[in-house]
């Protein structure tokens, strides 16, 4: 089991990542360097050998290799992001690139996604040094730049060109699962994350007659994408169940005791209460428009409206999602991916996800464990395409009350120091049995 200095080291790390700058603002505008040879160097305490790689100067990516005591078993990576989203310090309670420890609780950005899971693995590997530890299989660490953003400078530089380090890797395990759910009556849930929606974000753009804002006009940009935006916002998509969520109604039905009857989906979410916010996002695909441009003067109309859309589609939907927005946006705009990428699925069946089910449940026997399917996405989609099966287990026991899903992106941003504690014990319980 870990030791009270990799319990006090998790703790440490999980502050010192926070108060490195590493704000992920898009179009390049980051720079991870200074978090990646924070880790680098603590792996190489623990007697590892690091290797730093950058596709841009500046955005540096982590990767190191622990030799498991069975050769013949399949590699495990193990990976974790440094960067973080923006965060406003006039509108938290503490600064957010602080660290703060207090009452028992991490401050800052980066506490939850996904710092705290960076500062396990250090831990524990550095725990397995001191201990003489080693696991089962072969570990690949990662820790990655650019996941906040596109990956291009992160998973997809080092799935692209470094693909060597991989060797071996059939299964990966990073953010986010394994966290307590509290149904407000009692019952504490663990959903394991075994798939994840595609991301689509689109680009729409209508083109029109360009004239005086005066002038009677029939081919209006902004009036065309207007129309298009509000056929994409209401559209209600239908239901499609992947393996993965139909697992996660079947076992939550079974949990309170209710006929798993997946003929009515809707029905049965209504009675699952608040258990249902873990489903009831990834039983469809989504399109919810998030940005609009178009003109320059009040009194001019604009040749050329554009719109951006946040699309999620499921595992096997997404040619079902193109042909929707073809005749959603119509023929008056056009559209194409921004930005795209793959929607993924994992076995609920798999010795790997019993053996993380049983790490958490040796650690919080009170606990419930249930796959579940993220309804956003993660650098599992990158690594996937070097054939890695993705699982999300950042595991963290929380007190109810505490609004998990509300840290991701939001303000204040913590994560108590007893969830850290938890999630170093129940990592290193499966990293050795994996």
């Amino acid at each position: 089991m870990a030791d009270r200095q990799a319990l006090d080291e998790v703790v440490r790390f999980t502050s010192d990542l926070i108060r490195i700058d590493t704000t992920n603002r898009g179009g390049g505008d980051c720079r991870e360097r200074p978090a990646a040879e924070y880790a680098a160097e603590r792996l190489a305490e623990a007697g590892l050998k690091p290797v730093l790689l950058e596709r841009t100067p500046g955005r540096t990516n982590v990767v190191a290799r622990i030799e498991g005591t069975d050769p013949s078993a399949d590699a495990l990576l193990v990976h974790g992001h440094l960067d973080v989203v923006p965060a406003e310090a006039a509108d938290w309670s503490v600064h957010p690139f602080s660290g703060e420890v207090r009452d028992g609780v991490v401050w800052g950005r980066g506490a939850v996604d996904m710092k705290n899971m960076d500062a396990m693995i250090l831990a524990v590997v550095r725990h397995w040094a001191r201990s003489g530890t080693r696991p089962r299989r072969d570990l690949v660490i990662a820790f990655t730049a650019d996941e906040e953003a596109s990956a291009e400078d992160g998973s997809g530089f080092l799935a692209h060109r470094h693909a060597d380090l991989f060797e071996g890797c059939t299964e990966g395990v990073s953010e986010s699962g394994a966290f307590t759910f509290h149904d407000g009556d009692g019952r504490q849930i663990y959903p394991i994350a075994a798939g994840e929606r595609g991301t689509g974000w689109l680009k729409l753009t209508a083109r029109g007659r360009a004239g005086h804002g005066s002038k009677v006009n029939r081919s209006n940009a902004v009036t065309r994408l207007a129309a298009a935006v509000t056929r994409i916002g209401a559209h209600e998509w239908p239901l499609r169940l992947t393996p993965t969520v139909r697992a996660a109604l079947t076992e939550l039905a079974a949990l309170y005791g209710l006929e798993a009857d997946l003929d009515d989906v809707d029905g049965l979410l209504k009675k699952l209460g608040p258990a249902a916010a873990l489903v009831e996002a990834t039983v469809r695909n989504s399109t919810n428009p998030t940005m609009l441009s178009a003109g320059y003067k009040i009194n001019v109309i604009p040749g050329e409206a554009v719109a951006h859309v946040d699309g999620r589609y499921l595992h096997g939907t997404e040619d079902e999602f193109r042909t929707t927005l073809d005749e959603l946006t119509g023929p008056d705009v056009d559209w194409e991916f921004h930005h795209r990428e793959v929607a993924l699925q994992a076995p609920v069946d798999s010795p790997t996800f019993a053996r993380m089910r049983a790490a958490v449940e040796e650690f919080a026997p009170e606990g419930h464990v249930v796959p579940y399917c993220m309804s956003g996405g993660t650098d599992a989609k990158q690594f996937s395409r070097l054939g890695i099966t993705g699982y999300g287990f950042t595991p963290l026991k929380l007190p109810e009350g505490y609004d998990y899903q509300a840290m991701f992106h939001g303000v204040d941003e913590r994560v108590p120091v007893e969830a850290l504690h938890f999630g170093v014990r129940v990592l290193d319980r499966f990293l050795r049995t994996a």
